[in-house]
């Protein structure tokens, strides 16, 4: 049965410009490339068609197509990352940094992040768009099931948003209960995108009503007693032991 806008599906993808590969759900691909990175789940994503959970011509590309499918796709920037946007560079003043920047350097400058294109005098001129703005871009791809489980769908969106594995989740009468592993409220990911899983839940969910996201810590176990240390006690002297000391 064709894929429609609404079905999630765990897919696995590669991203290629100019035959470099910038994305990519396969480890050894990213390692080949240079790209790995230790912190990251690598593997099949889980995704919602129709969503944007992945860019809007590969989307596309998806809708239609049946599980099991496999193919490549062509991805112009009007469906990738846009036109690159010359109003999206800047002269900004050197001293605004800490270290004096140089080509190539990626910086945030008022939350945005850039990367610098020049530096002339005192000046360096920052590109703020993406880096792979007005690119075409190529896809391959592998669509490797249909998720039917609303508890995997969740479960893909924690991965999608947070990057986290490590989250127990349960639906019971209307109610998600998310187990937080403690010392979450630290991972700043999770923390900037929780709200947008919230308001995802809601959406794709009507019988959903609450969403508790629940902490628990654990009393540290007791570090364990030392055992006694018993102390041999001395034998007995006996009528032959004073013999021989004699």
């Amino acid at each position: 049965m064709a894929l429609q806008e609404g079905d999630f599906i765990r897919l696995r993808y590669t991203g290629r410009f100019d035959e470099n590969i910038f994305d990519t759900t396969d480890e050894e691909k990213a390692k080949e490339e240079g790209l790995y990175n230790p912190r990251a789940e690598y593997g099949p994503v889980t995704v919602r068609l129709g969503s944007h959970h992945i860019i809007v011509g590969l989307e596309d590309e998806l809708i239609g197509k049946d599980v099991g499918a496999e193919g490549e796709v062509d991805v112009p920037p009007e469906k990738a990352f846009g036109a690159h946007d010359d109003e999206n560079v800047r002269s900004v003043p050197v001293a605004q940094f800490r270290e004096k920047p140089k080509r190539g350097t990626r910086i945030e400058v008022e939350g945005r992040e850039g990367v610098v294109v020049d530096v002339i005098g005192r000046r360096a001129v920052v590109d703020f768009n993406h880096p792979l703005a007005g690119k075409t871009l190529n896809y391959s791809y592998a669509i490797i099931e249909k998720v039917e489980d609303p508890v995997e769908q969740i479960k893909g969106l924690i991965k999608l948003y947070s990057g986290r594995t490590d989250i127990g989740i349960s639906i019971t009468d209307g109610v998600v209960e998310l187990a937080l592993p403690p010392a979450i409220t630290y991972d700043r990911r999770w923390m900037v995108w929780r709200g947008t899983l919230v308001r995802e839940i809601f959406e794709y969910y009507p019988d959903i009503n609450d969403v508790v996201m629940k902490e628990t810590i654990s009393r540290p176990a007791k570090p364990e007693a030392a055992p006694e240390v018993v102390e041999a006690e001395e034998p007995a002297e006996t009528e032959e032991t004073k013999e021989s000391e004699e």
